[in-house]
């Protein structure tokens, strides 16, 4: 990682006033010592992890074994230490074959409700292609709610 000098002597402490009135060089350079920080601490985080699993996955998924299980929550030690291993599962369902038994759901008689979670979308894309008249059939059931901004600050003449 670069060296970090080049911050603020006080950033942490800035109120957001006064991140606003820095000279716009000052505020994109410590914007990039920023990101270059948390580039580099991610990939020491990712490696932290990585070292945790190594040491202490085995031992854990054999206790969870032990256990009968396949997934949940085990406690091991490792000398003075304990270590809390939990081991989430994570279902997927094939949509085509859950269509396919909706299908037959209803066929018979049964409310799909009943067995199946059911959750409808559209497209946005596909809604703004739509004719105005198909929209407006559509409008009560679709709501617009505003996503986080993106800024990106460039000096014009300059590289990004």
């Amino acid at each position: 990682m670069k060296d970090l000098t080049h911050y603020p002597a006080d950033l942490d402490s800035m109120t957001v006033a006064q991140l606003v009135s820095l000279p716009i060089r000052d505020f994109m350079e410590s914007e990039g010592h920023v990101d270059e920080a948390i580039a580099y601490l991610k990939q020491l985080r990712s490696k932290l992890d990585a070292a945790k699993a190594q040491r202490f996955s085995e031992q854990a998924r054999i206790a969870l074994r032990e256990a009968g299980r396949d997934f949940g929550t085990a406690h091991i030690s490792d000398g003075p230490l304990h270590v809390k291993f939990e081991l989430p599962k994570k279902v997927t369902w094939n949509q085509t074959i859950l269509k396919e038994i909706a299908e037959r759901i209803v066929a018979s008689g049964d409310k799909v409700e009943d067995y199946i979670d059911i959750k409808l979308s559209v497209s946005e894309t596909r809604y703004t292609s739509w004719p105005t008249a198909l929209q407006q059939q559509f409008a009560a059931a679709r709501t617009v709610d505003e996503g986080k901004p993106t800024i990106t600050l460039t000096i014009e003449g300059e590289a990004a």
